[in-house]
């Protein structure tokens, strides 16, 4: 079991339940957060809380008691990986673009966290049932670099580093048009789009989640950009919605770009380049880089060579 501290101290009160989903920062659902509650294991200002509406008011201090993970009962897949790193405590990989990550609704086979229970057997139960390794998330069609993590404590290590914004993201993507600037901020705040549960929209500052991202343009042509992602917070799609908002969006991504592809793809063009972050028992940060897939170099050789 492991005790995780937060401090409330924010202008508007908060349910309970919905400010520990925050906290987290999406590590856990808010459903499991609301579980926990139940069971008794938050306390507010060292008060035991068990509902889970509770209203924080005044800045207080919540601790939660996270029990072990019970061990997982998805069988594993023996999926080839390309693998960039691995020691003792974590696997640093090279996501195919079309693999899911995690199991979900529609997706009970074949995931990455399937490959990995091959390659690890000991992972299974570490850091969640339906999630074991896991530290963060790539979308389907999303290719690049993911960490997973071999026990819990370096589940912990990683995942608090990615929480505190310590760990350094870097994507490369190719979009339609260009963005406004060479270089930039994008500050825009999102939520869940009501309407269509599988998309994130943008919203006005003050409402949603925190969102930024930094970007660069790398490489320009008449119709499309090739453009470095640096995206300081880790909402979902986030990249995504964000290109599109300052009108550049990604190539292929019909969910928030255009609805048929401006270029012959399969997929949005969205690759995790590189991730710096610090292993267990080191000091320093470490730069892994997963290069570009094969899919993505075409549709690059094919512009340079049609534009010149």
């Amino acid at each position: 079991m492991a005790e995780h501290v937060f401090f409330f101290d924010e202008p508007q009160p908060s349910r309970l339940d919905k400010f520990l989903t925050r906290a987290f920062d999406g590590a856990f659902s808010r459903s499991q957060i609301q579980r926990w509650i139940k069971e008794g294991r938050v306390t507010v200002d060292g008060e035991v809380v068990t509902k889970t509406g509770f209203l924080l008011e005044e800045p207080c201090r919540v601790a939660i008691d996270v029990p072990p993970p019970r061990p997982s009962a998805l069988r594993p897949e023996p999926i080839p990986l390309d693998i960039l790193f691995e020691n003792e405590d974590v696997l640093i990989l090279n996501k195919p673009a079309g693999m899911v990550v995690h199991p979900s609704p529609g997706h009970w086979e074949g995931t990455l966290v399937h490959a990995a229970l091959a390659h690890i057997p000991d992972l299974a139960g570490v850091g969640g049932e339906l999630r074991p390794g896991i530290v963060h998330r790539l979308d389907k069609d999303t290719s690049g670099v993911m960490v997973i993590a071999k026990n819990d404590a370096a589940h912990r290590y990683l995942q608090d580093q990615f929480r505190n914004r310590e760990a350094k993201k870097e994507y490369l993507g190719l979009v339609d048009g260009t963005p406004p600037t060479p270089k930039g901020k994008i500050e825009a705040p999102l939520e869940r789009d009501p309407k269509d549960r599988r998309k994130m929209r943008v919203v006005p500052l003050g409402r949603g989640k925190e969102a930024v991202t930094l970007f660069e343009v790398v490489e320009r042509f008449p119709q499309h950009t090739l453009v470095r992602f640096f995206p300081v917070t880790g909402r979902t799609h986030q990249i995504r919605v964000h290109s599109a908002f300052i009108g550049a969006p990604i190539v292929g991504d019909t969910l928030y770009g255009r609805k048929k592809p401006s270029l012959p793809v399969q997929r949005h063009l969205l690759h995790a380049h590189r991730l710096t972050l610090r292993l267990p028992g080191e000091d320093e940060p470490r730069t892994f880089e997963a290069p570009l897939p094969r899919d993505f170099v075409q549709v690059l050789e094919s512009l340079r060579r049609f534009h010149g």
